[in-house]
Parts: structure tokens; sequence; C-alpha cells
């Protein structure tokens, strides 16, 4: 098993574990709207997890990449630091862009629901 594999399987694990009271909830067939409810909340953890987890991937490859690049290139250092500085508030913008979608899904006034 290649380590990429097991950690999506240890985060799918830990998503699981951290969903299983709210499915353990009964619900009525009547009752759509909790239903509704317990999923959009599951929804918005996978959200901000994945988007979290691969937005500090990204991060990580990016800065071991400028520094290799600077290594063999120190003359290039300025514009590879700006490229680089530019490129991680773009990755951290969209993982805040997920946490503020999550928010919103959390948020959301559920009529009846609750």
């Amino acid at each position: 098993m290649t380590k990429n594999l097991k950690s999506l399987s240890l985060l799918f694990f830990f998503i699981i574990l951290l969903s299983a009271p709210l499915l353990a909830q009964e619900i009525t067939p009547n009752d759509s709207r909790r239903l509704f409810f317990k999923y959009s909340i599951i929804i918005g953890g996978a959200i901000i997890t994945i988007a979290t987890a691969v937005g500090a991937f990204c991060q990580a490859k990016a800065i071991s990449s400028a520094c290799e690049s600077i290594s063999r290139n120190p003359g290039g250092a300025p514009t590879i630091r700006f490229i680089v500085i530019f490129g991680l508030v773009l990755i951290e913008t969209l993982v805040i862009y997920a946490l503020l979608i999550t928010f919103i899904v959390f948020m959301v006034k559920w009529r009846g629901s609750l």
C-alpha cells in the first residue's frame, strides 16, 4: 500500500469516525428536513477536511520546489520568492473559501429541523 493511499484511507476513517454520532440518529420517513440537515453537517465537515489537507499538501510541495529552485539558481531568488509567495496566497485563499462555504452550510436556518 502506498503512502498516499494510507493517508487517504486514514482521512476517510476519521471522517466516518467523526460522523458516527450523526449517522446514529433515528429519522422518521416524514422528516426529510432533519435528514437533509444531517447530511449537510457531514458534507460541511468533509469539505473543510479535504480542502485543508489538499491545501497543506500543495503548500508543502510549492515551498520545497522553491527551495530547490533557489538552491540551483541563487540569482533568480527574488523572482522565485515572489512567485512562491503569490502561489501560496492563492492556495490559502482557496482553503479560506472552503471554510466560508462550510460556515454557510453550518449556519443555514433550517426551519423546523431543530
